[in-house]
């Protein structure tokens, strides 16, 4: 076992983690392993990441055949063959007029490069004050400093000064008087939209908005599902005023939602849609920006022999990136992982809701396969309930994540029924029987 001092951890806290560790060791399908051969059932997805479950064969024979073939090529004016396959299975499977692709290597980095890619439009267009973003409270769109600019979540805007780029931000989707128990999308809160007309528009203009970015379903704090014909009314007003519509389906993007992209589940079609995580099964980092052929097309201007835009990543298309997303698309088309989802979902509906009547159980949110089960805070203290629910669950077997006090259930697309089943009660056997400092909370 190595020394475990080196390693500086992300979003961890590292003095707590490195005290008690929680090692795993091998994964297969839905599980992990221990050091010490327990089995450890990923409730998680990865990170939202392996929907085909881990080590699947096909993706991994994929890259094996990658790697004996070529390494590495830069697409710095050059290129090889994946990169330019994978945009245009990527383009066949997005809404239409979604066509062009620009890969980078993870969701932040898309973020980062779809408000370059708005402000890069609205300039050759001659309207370079386009420069305010809009997007939301309780939003994650990475942590590349654009999308902390845009993003709504406390603790890393209150870490990192909050913004390098003009931003302000929509009310969250979530409503705890009228939502703390919906099943799916909630029925009220469609008008929730109409601050984005009403005081963002009216309070900055138009003609200084360069795109509103938003989650279709906000993963990250907890799976806040949008009401019906919330982002309908999005859509609209964008088209109203004249301003891009950005998506960020990192999370719901490639199956989770039951279709390939959660614009398509909700019957929205966007300016530009962010993808990464399921795109590779989570093998390989890959990530990208689905572009509109009108924005894209904006852009291509000026001398044959300049680059258009001044961005992108040395790794951006690896050809074993590429390899791993292009094996993942087949897997996800011809095991119908999508309709696997669609087929689950109503189980996961009832099983997540199971645990409404647990102790401390304030809102149970759910969609697709992604839910949120949200505990009462201890006095004082927001966030230890859920980290200490979340460490004892792994305990008992069940990998979550607890962003504050919400657990989140977000399993791989292969998993059955009784997997479904297991988790739960997993997760209701650590909620009923709490470490000794959250009992007695409410």
């Amino acid at each position: 076992m190595p020394s475990l001092d080196a390693f500086w951890m992300p979003f961890t806290p590292n003095r707590q983690f490195k005290a008690a560790p929680r090692l795993v060791v091998s994964a297969e399908g839905l599980a992990y392993r221990t050091a010490d051969g327990r089995e450890v059932l990923d409730g998680t997805s990865g990170l939202w990441c392996v929907g085909a479950g881990h080590r699947h064969p096909r993706i991994a024979e994929a890259m094996k055949r990658q790697i004996d073939t070529l390494d590495f090529a830069s697409n710095f004016q050059v290129g090889h063959p994946g990169a330019f396959a994978l945009a245009e299975r990527i383009a066949a499977l997005a809404p239409p007029g979604l066509d062009r692709v620009f890969l980078v290597n993870s969701g932040s980095e898309a973020c980062d490069t779809a408000m370059k890619i708005a402000l890069a439009y609205w300039r050759s267009r001659g309207e370079g004050q386009r420069n305010l973003f809009v997007g939301r409270e309780r939003g994650f769109h990475g942590v590349g400093f654009g999308g902390i600019s845009v993003g709504g979540m406390t603790n890393n805007r209150r870490a990192f000064g909050g913004a390098m780029l003009r931003a302000d931000h929509l009310r969250s989707t979530w409503d705890p008087r009228t939502q703390a128990f919906a099943r799916g999308q909630p029925a009220e809160g469609a008008a929730m939209a109409d601050e984005l007309e009403a005081r963002i528009v009216a309070l900055h203009d138009a003609s200084n908005i360069a795109a509103v970015i938003v989650e279709p379903v906000a993963g990250s704090t907890g799976v806040l599902v949008p009401p019906v014909g919330y982002l309908q009314r999005l859509r609209a007003i964008c088209d109203r005023h004249g301003l891009l519509l950005v998506f960020d389906e990192v999370i719901t993007g490639f199956g989770r939602l039951g279709a390939m992209f959660a614009a398509q589940a909700f019957g929205v079609v966007p300016d530009m849609i962010l993808f990464a995580k399921t795109v590779s099964n989570g093998a390989a980092p890959l990530g990208g920006v689905i572009v509109s052929r009108k924005v894209h097309d904006t852009v291509m201007h000026g001398p044959p022999h300049l680059a258009e835009l001044m961005h992108g990543y040395t790794c951006s298309g690896h050809p074993l990136a590429c390899a791993a997303a292009l094996a993942t698309i087949d897997v996800l088309e011809q095991e119908d992982l999508p309709g696997r989802v669609r087929e689950l979902a109503p189980h996961f509906e009832a099983a997540v809701h199971s645990l409404a009547d647990a102790p401390g159980v304030v809102s149970v949110r759910n969609i697709g396969l992604a839910a949120g089960i949200e505990l009462a805070p201890l006095p004082g203290e927001p966030g230890r309930r859920g980290a200490e629910v979340q460490a004892a669950v792994f305990d008992r077997g069940l990998l979550t994540r607890a962003p504050g006090d919400t657990l989140v259930l977000a399993p791989p697309f292969i998993s059955t029924r009784s997997d479904i089943d297991r988790m739960v009660a997993m997760l209701r056997a650590a909620i009923e029987d709490p470490p000794p400092s959250s009992r007695g909370a409410p």
